[in-house]
């Protein structure tokens, strides 16, 4: 015990000393953290919306693959774009690997279905009166779209916390597509792991700590705007 208090004691001295390996971690796991949730949900939730506002045949199946896409592993996701974005892939003419692009695609990779299956969700629980209603009452579709949603908004906004909290405690596509580039690629999570397995259980504690701050911070936001 007396280990683990000691090094809880070191971890918040590095928090409050703003230590320049923290910060640069911090920063780079909110960056591409957030740039992957933001393309995520552009391609998620309009996906997830169609899927569950329109009847097709092949439905069941798309669904389906949502579903599984979810559990998709992320050592996949790595090997998958890796071999896309490495020298002798078709995309590594553009240099992207080990770069803070290559974390945010692999990260939209892995929360775009997330996404869209919470998107899909939230269409599937909503009135279905609301749509055909607003186009009663002489609404566009458009109008329509809108209005259905703004009833579902919450549902939409859980879908882009959710893909967030994919990301940004992701570690297999950071570590494979990043390199964990100290100060450039290397994103909490990897700095964890780096850190541990060197023996500084302290600054891995440490990054714990502004992790799990982040998500109790994200969380708390939703259901600020829940309850308003």
């Amino acid at each position: 015990m007396d280990f683990l208090f000691s090094s809880f004691a070191a971890a918040l001295r590095l928090i409050g000393s703003l230590s320049q390996d923290v910060v640069d971690a911090v920063r780079t796991s909110l960056a591409v953290s957030a740039g992957a949730t933001v393309f995520a949900a552009l391609l998620g939730i309009p996906i997830g919306f169609f899927v569950g506002h329109v009847d097709f045949p092949a439905k069941r199946i798309v669904v389906t693959l949502l579903n599984t896409l979810m559990a998709l592993p992320t050592v996949v996701v790595g090997l998958l774009v890796y071999g896309f974005l490495s020298r002798q892939g078709p995309l590594g003419v553009l240099g992207l690997l080990f770069t803070p692009t290559a974390i945010v695609i692999g990260g939209v990779l892995l929360a775009a279905p997330i996404v869209a299956n919470y998107a899909l969700t939230a269409v599937r629980g909503a009135d279905p009166r609301i749509f055909p209603t607003a186009l009663t009452l002489g609404a566009g579709r458009l109008q329509a779209f809108g209005i259905l949603m703004g009833e579902i908004r919450f549902g939409m906004l859980a879908a882009v916390i959710a893909g967030f909290g994919r990301v940004v405690s992701e570690v297999g596509v950071a570590m494979m597509l990043g390199g964990n580039i100290r100060g450039y690629t290397r994103t909490m999570t990897t700095a964890i792991a780096l850190e541990t397995s060197k023996g500084e259980f302290a600054f891995g504690m440490a990054l714990g700590i502004v992790l799990m701050s982040v998500a109790l911070c994200v969380n708390l936001f939703l259901n600020l705007l829940q309850r308003r």
